[in-house]
């Protein structure tokens, strides 16, 4: 199935519309959903190329958010009554963080609430990430205005650091599997970690010196050899994108 060409701008449009009503409509259960309908699209439109990668790390990452979230509202946070599922050991806390306690009784109600919240945070992670896997970080920098080039700049460098890790990660065991080496488990962590932080020190190195080779910064003039134009369908998404927020 041919993939349709959307602006760089579109997907980030529908993606913030999509955290902004997740976030308004506090649910899990919207959460989810909105998920879903992401993880649809970028399975169906995303490139083959480091940035879409990306999306799969980042449902890991919230994934791992999540039960972190989940750990810490039930070990450490305010008792909220309700049924009592079973009890911690209670640490004492100074007298001067009243209304806070680690461990105690965790009630339903307690584990409901720490479970919902991070559902809605992991989900507006992964929407977001969406929007990164989905779109060229090089195409998105080219249609920002000149005033935002810098910060834009800045922004595409941070959010393409996760695309980057996750090729160079592919590389780096593909590398370590082809000298019969083991890429799993916690003792290849190191393996993996040292060619990585001399992989990104000589990446930044380079990116400074075409930064530098290119003139970055000098004048204030941009050229585009290719206008990227807003189409019909790009519409659409944008509608669709409004239509969430209104409705939620």
């Amino acid at each position: 199935m041919k993939k349709l060409t959307f602006h760089p701008l579109t997907w980030w449009i529908f993606s913030l519309a999509t955290a902004f009503s997740v976030a308004r409509v506090n649910s899990p259960t919207f959460a989810i959903a909105m998920v879903g309908v992401m993880s649809v699209i970028v399975f169906l439109q995303r490139e083959s190329a480091p940035w879409g990668r990306s999306f799969n790390w980042s449902l890991k990452i919230a994934l791992w958010i999540l039960v972190v979230r989940a750990l810490i509202g039930v070990l450490i946070g305010v008792p909220i009554p309700g049924t009592v599922l079973f009890r911690i050991p209670i640490l004492p806390l100074p007298h001067w963080m009243p209304g806070i306690r680690i461990g105690g009784d965790v009630t339903r109600e307690r584990l409901v609430s720490s479970l919902s919240e991070g559902v809605i945070i992991c989900a507006i992670i992964v929407i977001l990430s969406a929007a990164a896997s989905l779109t060229s970080p090089h195409r998105l920098l080219r249609v920002l205005p000149v005033y935002l080039y810098e910060f834009g700049v800045s922004v595409v460098i941070a959010t393409s650091v996760l695309p980057q890790i996750v090729s160079a990660v592919s590389r780096i065991r593909t590398a370590q599997q082809l000298r019969g080496q083991k890429t799993r488990g916690l003792k290849s962590f190191k393996r993996i970690a040292i060619p990585l932080l001399e992989e990104s020190l000589a990446r930044s190195l380079d990116l400074a010196a075409s930064m530098d080779a290119r003139g970055y910064g000098i004048s204030k003039k941009r050229s585009r050899y290719r206008p990227i134009k807003w189409a019909g369908i790009d519409s659409v998404v944008a509608l669709c994108a409004l239509a969430v927020v209104v409705v939620s």
